[in-house]
């Protein structure tokens, strides 16, 4: 399985091995297991002749493949992950609603989480595909503060040339190495898949804005504080990111790394400190532990005295009790 546009490169040894000279159809159920949900079809099938290798490494999946066949896959779509397509050797025809390409040695194709798959490899076709998360593309965007559209990041699907993404491929080739060198460890491995995540986000052709937020867009604090001045209104988390000019996604992002938990856990944490503040000022006018607790929201009382005994290990109503 050698890569005929460039010699110097390589991407997953002997040591990944997984299948060697088997049943196609045995190397399609493996990568329906843990690369993803696909249905293929081959023409005169060769029942030696399929090859696959395979290494995770943090959240991406590397694999190396050969039907040994000339092989169809179509899948409705990839689910929360996109496929980095690069061939090595062979043909790649890629269909999506109705317009085709044509991949060779040295293309690369990035097909998008949800898209169709309608993929037709050459019997002689080798291939390399890098498994990407969603997730993993949503850390990159926190990190670096670009701010996603609310339908996701999607690729345009062309095909690049070898000359385009000649850095990319070596970096593909480099993930390989340390993977199968057995030294790195997780947080190497987290660098690498930021590392890939950036440069995809960077060379390729796709519908996020890099520059960083504007003066309108919203940081955690702000966040923060239109949750404490719209306490006592009932707010979602789509809200939230409408304001932050975010995806959803990238909002519980944004929340697990400043808060530690949800926007939806945040708020209730918030409006229960509120509410104890309330029920514990007697500046404060108050009727009863039902009229605060209903007028931050609160509906159903029992869960509300319970959520207020685990955060602060007393009832509201000793707490109201105790004002002075």
């Amino acid at each position: 399985m050698t890569a005929h546009f460039s010699l110097e490169l390589s991407f997953l040894n002997e040591g990944s091995r997984v299948f060697g000279t088997t049943d196609p159809y045995e190397v399609s159920d493996y990568v329906n297991r843990h690369i993803g949900y696909h249905h293929m079809t081959v023409g005169t099938r060769k029942l030696e002749g399929a090859e696959l290798r395979h290494r995770k490494m943090g959240f991406v999946d590397l694999c190396h493949i050969s039907y040994g066949n000339q092989a169809r896959v179509l899948s409705e779509g990839l689910g929360d992950i996109y496929h980095l397509q690069f061939i090595l050797q062979g043909q790649c025809h890629y269909e999506l609603r109705g317009d085709g390409q044509t991949l060779g040695p040295g293309d690369l194709l990035l097909i998008n989480q949800g898209d169709p798959v309608d993929l037709t490899y050459s019997a002689d076709c080798d291939k390399f595909i890098l498994k990407i998360p969603t997730r993993l593309f949503d850390e990159v965007c926190l990190e670096h503060r670009w701010l996603q559209p609310q339908g996701g990041i999607r690729f345009e699907p062309v095909a690049y040339r070898f000359g385009e993404v000649a850095g990319l491929a070596h970096l593909l080739s480099l993930m390989c190495q340390e993977v199968e060198s057995g030294y790195g460890s997780s947080q190497i491995h987290g660098h690498y898949n930021r590392v890939i995540a950036s440069k995809l986000l960077t060379q390729l052709k796709h519908n996020l804005r890099l520059e960083m937020p504007s003066a309108i867009s919203v940081s955690f604090d702000r966040l923060t504080q239109y949750v404490e001045d719209n306490i006592k209104r009932d707010i979602s988390g789509e809200e939230l990111a409408k304001l932050a000019r975010m995806s959803l996604r990238s909002l519980y992002l944004l929340f697990e790394r400043h808060a530690k938990t949800t926007p939806m856990c945040f708020i209730k944490q918030r409006k229960l400190e509120r509410v104890r503040s309330v029920l514990r000022d007697p500046t404060v006018p108050a009727v009863n532990v039902t009229a605060v607790a209903l007028d931050h929201g609160f509906t159903h009382l029992g869960r509300f005295s319970e959520a207020y005994k685990t955060a602060f290990g007393v009832l509201p109503s000793e707490d109201f009790r105790r004002r002075t």
